[in-house]
Parts: structure tokens; sequence; C-alpha cells
């Protein structure tokens, strides 16, 4: 490990709780590949006591932070300044210090998830036509914010609580249909890419149930879920000759914004990064 000087720059993310979290891991690859004199460090920041937290960033000379639940939203109105696709999202997932010590606050989970498709998928592009997304939560409220900004024609919405969905759709704007839950399978007719935003298949989850036969074969199935790595979902799609996309990559990318940020460095997404966070117990 890098020595820490008196010069090292400091960030690290906000939970609670916060054990569970690979960002830690994640920047600290980032920090001793590149040899860069700072730390990123965990910090379990109870909810009552997040205004203080982020009060004390610019305090102690913190670069800024990444939030995790369920700090997000709450963040959202005690920056000093917010992005505006972070306003759109409704929250705020990194924080960087001005050099007025003003907090501002970004989303780059859209630019994650939009980063590891593309890096993925390299055929793939916005405008081949509707894009299905399941969920209508944090993540998929990202999501479905970075493909309307990439230009898909259509984003059909599909969630269980239809009420949810019709709200995710009127706070957007056009280019959302909003698909009721028992329709989920005839939304997926002429789509040009599936994406599930939901916990559904997740490990200790309900499973998702999803009959592709209607997905054309060129679209990519992308699951946000990456607890297992390949889902059953990912699991069908693959039978079915269908390009698939886990969601750890997700993580690994939406990392990037901030550790450049603060450490002054463009880090890389490899497939070393990716075995080494994986490889977190």
């Amino acid at each position: 490990m890098t020595a820490l000087s008196g010069r090292a720059k400091l960030a690290g993310v906000f939970g609670w709780p916060v054990a569970h979290s690979r960002s830690p891991r994640l920047h600290g690859y980032w920090l001793q590949r590149h040899a860069i004199d700072g730390a990123y460090l965990p910090f379990a920041v109870r909810p009552e006591n997040l205004a203080a937290a982020l009060k004390a960033i610019p305090v102690l000379g913190l670069k800024g932070v990444n939030l995790t639940l369920p700090h997000k939203e709450a963040a959202l109105g005690l920056m000093d300044g917010v992005s505006e696709e972070a306003r759109r999202i409704g929250a705020i997932n990194t924080i960087v210090v001005d050099g007025e010590g003003r907090l501002e606050g970004r989303n780059t989970d859209g630019y994650g998830f939009l980063a590891h498709l593309k890096a993925s998928v390299p055929g793939w592009r916005a405008a081949s036509g509707p894009a299905v997304l399941l969920g209508a939560g944090g993540a998929a409220r990202a999501i479905a914010v970075a493909l309307l900004d990439a230009g898909v024609p259509e984003l059909r919405l599909v969630n269980r609580t239809a009420a949810r969905a019709a709200a995710l759709a009127q706070a957007l704007g056009g280019g959302i249909a909003v698909v009721p839950w028992p329709n989920r399978a005839s939304a997926l007719e002429g789509a040009a890419l599936l994406v599930n935003g939901t916990t559904l298949g997740m490990t200790g989850q309900p499973p998702l149930d999803l009959d592709l036969a209607r997905l054309p074969r060129e679209a990519p199935v992308y699951d946000v879920v990456y607890a297992p790595l390949e889902t059953p979902l990912l699991a069908a799609a693959r039978t079915r000759g269908h390009a698939i996309v886990d969601g750890i990559g997700m993580l690994l990318h939406q990392a990037r914004p901030g550790f450049a940020a603060w450490f002054g460095v463009e880090p890389e997404v490899t497939a070393e990064l990716r075995s080494f966070v994986l490889a977190n117990p």
C-alpha cells in the first residue's frame, strides 16, 4: 500500500450501513494502480446525522464523497449546487467540493449504465428502437433519464406499482409509454433493448417472471442486479442468443467521474479491476 503524506487527497462514501460497499475496494484499486497520494474511506453515517456529516466534508478537507443508501435522495436539498441530471433523477450519488468549499451534487448512475452498455455491446445504438425498462425506483429513474437523453425513440416503462411508473413518466416528460405489469411480456415486441432495473432476481429476492419469446434476438438484455452476477434473466437471454450485460459494470463505470474529479486521474475499467472488485468478500 502507498504511504500517505500530509498532502494526501481524501474522499469516501457515506452510507448506513456502509460495510457492504465495494466502493472503497474499487477506488483503492485505482489509487494504488496510479500511485496516488490519497485514500478513499467508508463513513457509517446515520440518517439523522447526514446534514452534519455533509457540512463536515469541506471542513475536514475531503475532495468529496459518494452517497449510498439511504442518503441519495435526502442529500439533494442539502447541496450548494446540483447538476441538472441529478435534479431530474431526484437523487445524487457523487459530491464534489469546489474551490470555494461548496458542495456540488451529481448523479453518475446513468453515465455508468450507458458506458457499460456501450462497452459491452459496441453495436448498440439508442436510435435503433424502443427500450423496455422494468422498474421505477432510484436505479431505474437514472437509467430512464440516460436512455431518454441518449435518444431512444420510445421508452416502455413497466413497474409492479402502476402509480409509481405513471408518476415517473409524468416527471420526466415525453417519450415514455407506461405498460401495466401484467402486460410486460407484450411490451417486448419490437424492442431494441431490455433492462431490468428492479431487485427481482437478486439473491434473497423473488425471481423475475418474464417470458422473452417476443423480444427480438438482436436486442441486448441488461440486468442491474450483480448478486448473482448472472441472474436467471441473463441466463435465459444467453440461451436465446441475446447479448447480455450484467450489473457489476454499472457500479464500476459510475465511479469514474467522481474519481477523476477528486484525484485528478481518468481511471479505466479493466478485466483486472472487475475481478478484483468481485473478489471482495
